[in-house]
């Protein structure tokens, strides 16, 4: 694969409660850079996912952080409000950090409706 080639992930969180809102992030990796203990966020400790929220903040080429209200969740339905947060975070990504990248990849089996080359990676965490 191409060095140059600027991958964003992209997952959400909060999809399983009964209320409240769901959040997505997304963040672009520099492999120049590389962040130790990165792992699926539920298999990590509250102090290791605080630790390397920290780390990503600072190391990562990219990153952003979206959601979407539990009204706007009974509005449209958990899945439309899941893949709108993400589309917003990809979104407050380009703009807070005014980098795009050349492809998305969603931890999901369904991508969020944007203009950038997309694919959907079940169990992509």
């Amino acid at each position: 694969m191409n060095a140059n080639l600027l991958i964003c992930g992209v997952d959400e969180a909060g999809r399983g409660p009964l209320a409240g809102s769901v959040y997505a992030a997304v963040v672009i990796l520099d492999v120049n850079n590389p962040i130790e203990g990165l792992a699926d966020s539920k298999k990590l400790s509250e102090k290791k996912r605080d630790f390397l929220s920290g780390e990503i903040k600072t190391k990562a080429l990219a990153w952003g952080i979206a959601s979407c209200s539990a009204k706007e969740i009974d509005e449209i339905n958990i899945l439309q409000a899941s893949l709108l947060a993400m589309k917003r975070a990809i979104e407050a990504m380009q703009v807070q950090f005014n980098i795009t990248p050349h492809l998305v990849q969603i931890d999901g089996n369904k991508c969020p409706k944007i203009s950038l080359p997309c694919e959907a990676i079940v169990k992509g965490d």
